[in-house]
């Protein structure tokens, strides 16, 4: 941890810091530390507080922590000691040097104030052989990272030593892991081969349901699986979108997609595991289930075989799942010969049913014609404001010119609310929906959002105008994986559901309803169920700028006719659609259906009203939370509407500046990792976060539900949940930022957990976490309304510059406490910056971590451009330099919930998991739909249906 270095001049000098402030040592930067060769001299010196797993050791705030620095001279002669200093300490005079060591923590206080401790020890000689002991010391008043460079001035020597030390407190000390952090190794084993395998046994389902229409299967077709699979690039994605290719060009991505999803489904492949036979079961313990990693649900299935055997496998159906247990069951002559001493070979699928979906969805687009997919193929329309009054008062101009727009619309192209945060997209949906309503008799209403908690939203605000509406003609369509506990039980009365069990009610019953609600995935069951093209007169994408366009196209090309009024509503600023295969992201897939309208077409992008209205009112904000985003993201046109006044709560937290609501709290702490979980954490940011939410609550002003703490890894979520289950405090929600994009906090506290530059180069590079990713960064700043405060170390968030601009904005206004800040970053900063190029979208995934060696595999001095703009003010996008198709993609942070829905959203980091794998009735046959197949001109091999009785309505 430090270095031996010649130097004649009598000037300071520090190869870690050229001035005495230690404002930030990343110990994990081996540049900084570890660069240098320790030179043979005449004296060896010790490095103090040694490492623990790689880690600085803990010490309690208050408690002295001591360690001795041995000088040795080893040569033959005597050597001159000149002096032997604290250089400099951060904090400010944390550490002292001393000739005797420091009393014990448990001494009493006469010895305490008997010690003298020191900055500097005098010269003296030390004779050949001889060794010099001296103690350094640190007794930290606060938790953080406690750093000090000592000098050893010896001869015609300079040495310098640098001393770690990581102060917790008691909370973050309950957080301290025993389970040092261990890579989990992918199997290498031979491959299943799973083209021929004995069937398993099916759950069996009371009250099952079949569709009169059946869902192919859509294999993926050998020759594009050995294009991708080989690293070659797929010619069709060179080509420019268009009519011809379209379902080429994005079938092509989706395979690529699950080409990825399976392979980081089969990185949890086992070998020589045990199973145990549970009654008519046989149960198989599956480590890190319980963390979704991988994500199972009763209905999904492995294949298992007798370990080391080259036989045909079996098929095995999940049955049931248990904390990190599952229980399957196989053919029967698997049973018959299974003892709980065999050994097997274990391989996990995913589900594929979102998948297949998206596939049919793009197959037919064709049906729908060039108005909804190339608006600019369409004439130019120039539509006539629908005259109306008002069903809710608070709407403002921009809303009102939206739903008059929207009300003279006669069928495509579609129709695009452009929200920014906070801006009243949803309740601009809601009138149109209710104006419609109410006006038309003949209108039928389809509304679909990205994720199940955006379509009750929806609904909610619906039945907030339930006078106006009659509650049967209104249904909320579930997926039948969806946990029934899940749903608000006001809303079971909107749904179709037995046994607690949701499903789709026939198509007698579907017709009867004027609004339907649902997610993109589930949409599709409407028309599996019998309702044809046309039957909906509106169609409302709501939160459009986060589905991928195969999702976006589920509801449209299978049910959107040539008069059907299409709606679009989001803001593409904001997340976009979660995509896991990062090339794939960067040809297409990564880019929503709402931003290749707005980008790539000049009626959206010029703001045509006849295409496009933007709302710039925004409700939710104070002004000072508002200001930075409305200036990066979207050309300083937002309009602070909510009151600017000084809060109470201000006072709780000692806010330094009470007219400025955005804090910037400044700590260098730990990120760490445990046991084989790949997701990242920092105890000494848990603490701080936990210690500002007792502040904000002690007195009561701050309801526990007004706050939100946004994190970008799930294990710092687990850690921040833990630490709070001390202190009862069940109703304060902790996420990612997935999970607060469309939610509201009056306080959002935002703990980013980076502390090493190493890996925040490392998530540079992939576009990760949310310190590189401005979609991340914009949602998770324009969440709070009255209180936004930021608990990270400046160093590192400086680097992004997005992240810099919040800090120096902070600092500007006198808004910034903790650890010294780092000199201003040089940066070209643009405003009102929006990217119209495929690839700018980021996954989901939070963070794929690598362990040194692949991470030096890749060029940190370079970075894929993530932003680009179509604005003359716009700084120019960073030079590209993709991963190459040969390149191993690293291990994610957040492993793919690819097969089920994942239960409440706050324990998914994701948008729209639970429509990832909906178990319900659609696909329980393998056989070919060569009818089908031959009707679309589907390849060979593409085709699977369901037949299943249906069930009668209740």
């Amino acid at each position: 941890m430090g270095t031996y270095l010649r130097n004649h001049s009598d000037d300071e000098f520090s190869v870690a810091g050229e001035k005495p402030d230690v404002e930030f040592m990343d110990y994990q930067n081996d540049d900084t530390l570890q660069g240098y060769d320790l030179e043979e001299g005449p004296v060896v010196v010790t490095i103090p507080f040694p490492f623990k797993n790689g880690k600085p050791k803990s010490v309690l705030v208050g408690e002295t922590s001591a360690d001795t620095i041995s000088i040795e001279n080893i040569s033959p002669e005597p050597v001159n000691l000149w002096s032997v200093r604290i250089f400099s300490s951060n904090p400010e005079d944390s550490y002292v040097l001393s000739m005797m060591e420091p009393p014990r923590n448990d001494a009493d206080d006469e010895a305490k104030q008997a010690f003298l401790g020191m900055t500097s020890v005098e010269d003296r000689t030390l004779l050949p052989g001889q060794t010099l002991t001296i103690w350094l010391s640190c007794t930290p008043k606060d938790i953080g990272l406690h750093t000090s460079i000592v000098h050893v001035d010896i001869g015609d020597e300079k040495i310098e030593r640098v001393a770690f030390l990581l102060a917790d407190d008691n909370i973050s000390m309950a957080l301290l892991s025993d389970k040092p952090y261990s890579r989990r190794q992918n199997q290498k084993g031979k491959k299943f081969e799973c083209s021929s395998f004995v069937p398993g046994c099916r759950p069996t389902r009371q009250h099952t349901q079949g569709f009169k229409y059946k869902l192919p299967q859509f294999a993926i077709p050998a020759e594009i699986r050995e294009i991708v699979e080989n690293k070659q690039r797929p010619d069709v994605l060179s080509e420019e979108l268009s009519m011809i290719n379209y379902a080429e060009f994005f079938s092509t991505l989706l395979v690529m997609e699950e080409l990825n999803l399976e392979e980081e489904m089969r990185s949890y492949d086992m070998e020589g595991v045990s199973m145990k036979r549970r009654g008519r079961s046989l149960s198989l313990e599956v480590p890190g289930l319980a963390e979704r990693r991988p994500s199972l649900v009763q209905g999904d299935f492995i294949f298992a075989r007798h370990a080391g055997s080259d036989a045909r496998p079996y098929q095995g159906f999940i049955h049931k799942v248990e904390a990190d247990e599952i229980f399957l069951q196989f053919d029967e002559l698997f049973h018959r010969s299974h003892h709980d001493r065999n050994r097997y070979d274990v391989s996990f699928t995913y589900n594929r049913l979102s998948m297949r979906r998206q596939y049919k969805a793009i197959h037919e687009v064709d049906l729908l014609g060039p108005g909804i997919l190339f608006p600019c193929q369409s004439p130019c329309r120039n539509l006539k404001k629908w005259s109306f009054k008002p069903l809710n008062p608070r709407i403002n101009i921009e809303q009102a010119d939206a739903v008059a727009m929207i009300l003279g619309c006669r069928g495509v192209p579609p129709y695009v609310i452009y929200g920014p945060p906070g801006t009243g997209k949803t309740m601009t949906i809601v009138e149109a929906i209710l104006q419609l309503y109410t006006a038309k008799r003949r209108t039928n209403i389809l509304i679909c959002a990205a994720s199940n908690s955006a379509a009750d939203h929806v609904l909610a605000k619906l039945l907030e105008a339930s006078y106006l509406i009659r509650t049967s003609d209104i249904f909320r369509l579930n997926a039948t994986s969806r946990q029934y506990d899940d749903v608000n039980p006001d809303f079971l009365r909107f749904c179709f559901f037995e046994d607690m069990v949701f499903r789709c009610p026939p198509l007698e019953a579907l017709m009867h309803y004027k609004i339907i609600i649902s997610t993109y995935m589930s949409s599709s069951l409407l028309q599996s169920e019998g309702i044809r093209r046309g039957h909906f007169t509106h169609i409302f994408l709501d939160e459009a700028g986060q589905a991928s366009e195969p999702e976006a196209m589920i509801p449209l090309s299978g049910l959107c006719g040539r008069d059907t009024v299409v709606v679009l509503a989001g803001d593409p600023m904001q997340l976009g659609p979660v995509v896991h295969c990062r090339q794939a992201e960067q040809d297409g897939l990564g880019k929503s259906y709402l931003q290749r309208l707005l980008f790539e077409f000049e009626q959206y992008e010029t703001g045509n009203p006849n295409y496009v209205t933007k709302l710039v009112k925004n409700y939710r904000c104070h002004p000072a939370i508002l200001h930075l985003p409305s200036e990066l993201f979207y050309e300083g046109d937002l309009v602070a509407c909510k009151e600017d006044k000084v809060s109470s709560v201000f006072d709780c937290i000692d806010l330094p500046n009470k007219s400025f609501p955005v804090l910037f709290v400044g700590i260098q702490g730990c990120d760490e990792r445990e046991g084989n979980n790949p997701s990242w954490f920092n105890r000494i940011e848990v603490s701080k976060v936990v210690s500002i939410i007792r502040s904000l609550t002690r007195g009561g002003d701050v309801p526990e539900a007004d706050i939100g703490v946004i994190t970008p890894y799930r294990q710092q979520v687990t850690k921040i949940k833990k630490a709070l289950e001390a202190f009862e405090m069940p109703d304060l929600k902790v996420g990612s930022v997935e999970q607060f994009q469309g939610q509201e906090r009056e306080v959002i506290i935002i703990s980013t957990v980076r502390s090493t530059v190493k890996h925040n180069e490392f998530d540079k590079f992939f576009n990760l976490g949310f310190l590189s990713n401005q979609k991340r960064f914009n949602v998770a700043i324009t969440r709070a309304k009255s209180l936004l405060i930021i608990v990270g170390n400046p160093h590192i968030i400086t680097k992004d510059r997005h992240w810099d601009r919040l800090l120096r904005y902070c600092a500007d206004n006198g808004s910034y406490q903790g650890c010294p800040l780092p000199p201003p970053e040089s940066y070209s900063y643009s405003e009102g910056s929006r990217s119209s190029g495929y690839g700018e979208n980021h996954s989901e995934s939070g963070g794929w971590d690598c362990n040194q060696q692949e991470a030096a595999n890749y060029n940190y001095n370079q970075e894929p451009s993530n932003f680009s703009s179509t604005h003359d003010n716009a700084a120019p996008a960073a030079a590209t330099n993709q991963v190459e198709w040969s390149k191993e993609k690293p291990e994610d942070e957040y492993q793919p919930s690819s097969n089920a829905e994942a239960g409440p959203e706050e324990d998914m980091p994701k948008q729209h998991v639970e429509e990832e794998a909906e178990q319900g009735g659609v696909t329980n046959n393998d056989q070919l739909d060569d009818a089908y197949a031959a009707k679309y001109n589907f390849p060979s091999g593409w085709g699977d249906v369901s037949n299943i009785p249906a069930t009668g309505w209740e």
